[in-house]
């Protein structure tokens, strides 16, 4: 049986030069800044696409080992990130793909980075 419920869906944006939207601290995450380049206008985080920038010397040991409800992929664009589970460290170049519920982290960075994140929920 189909469902007459639509997904929410993110903003509709042609190009724009994304280097005018401001950095803003990304909520809970401390030494996260992040431009929201799309999203659901309920923003609840989990239909998003944003850059984010860690900042030099983050570490999210506090947090241990993350897991999402929704599908997360991202591609960093610049400096390095060490996952302290895998005992690599990862840089510009290299992309994750994670299904909901996929563990991954702690994270530390010493030089500091910038990422692309995309986050969908499952259908």
């Amino acid at each position: 049986m189909e469902s007459d419920v639509q997904p929410e869906l993110k903003d509709e944006h042609e190009f724009f030069d994304a280097d005018e939207l401001p950095w803003t601290d990304a909520e809970g995450a401390p030494g996260v800044s992040e431009r929201v380049l799309s999203s659901t206008p309920s923003g609840d985080g989990a239909e998003l696409t944003r850059l984010a920038r860690w900042a030099p010397g983050l570490d999210t040991s506090a947090a241990g080992v993350i897991r999402h409800a929704y599908y997360e992929e991202v591609y960093l664009l610049e400096g390095e990130l060490e996952d302290l589970t895998l005992g690599r460290t990862f840089t510009a170049g290299h992309y994750a793909s994670r299904p909901p519920g996929m563990p991954h982290g702690p994270y530390r960075t010493s030089t500091g980075c910038v990422m692309l994140e995309i986050r969908h929920r499952p259908r």
